[in-house]
């Protein structure tokens, strides 16, 4: 599957980011694009894109990254709405005491005891004797099994 999204090219703190077609699978800093449709370069704030060639492959099938899709919509290559892009948070949402002191408190049941399970009856010892009997000698034992 094809996406259309940025790669990061230029310097420490220098960012520059090319437009490309790239198959999903191929890693996001590098791998070889399809195609570059442009570049945009955050510091000087200019942007060139290949209008054409991005409607040859959105018809294609190609999908845009949410970052991609908003910077379409933003230079009215495409039409649609802007979406919320939202990084993903590396600590756990943490509970304030608010929000603990709602939620009811359950009673804890005490556990009742296990009922005993029933005991199987034990597997009778004279035929597993009499089976280990059979196989005694070496030349009745059945060839891979080895007796010490």
């Amino acid at each position: 599957m094809l996406v259309i999204r940025l790669t990061r090219k230029g310097k420490k703190n220098q960012p520059f980011f090319r437009v490309i077609v790239t198959d999903r699978r191929n890693p996001p800093k590098g791998g070889k694009p399809v195609e570059v449709l442009g570049y945009v370069d955050p510091l000087s704030k200019k942007k060139s894109l290949k209008k054409e060639k991005i409607l040859y492959w959105l018809s294609m099938g190609a999908k845009p990254s949410i970052t991609v899709h908003n910077l379409l919509v933003q230079e009215k290559i495409i039409e649609g709405k802007k979406v919320n892009v939202t990084k993903k948070s590396k600590k756990a949402p943490e509970l304030t005491p608010e929000k603990t002191a709602e939620v009811p408190a359950t009673p804890v049941e005490p556990e009742k005891p296990a009922e005993p399970a029933p005991e199987l009856a034990p597997a009778p010892e004279e035929k597993l004797i009499e089976a280990s009997k059979e196989l005694s000698s070496p030349a009745e034992q059945p060839p891979g099994i080895l007796r010490k």
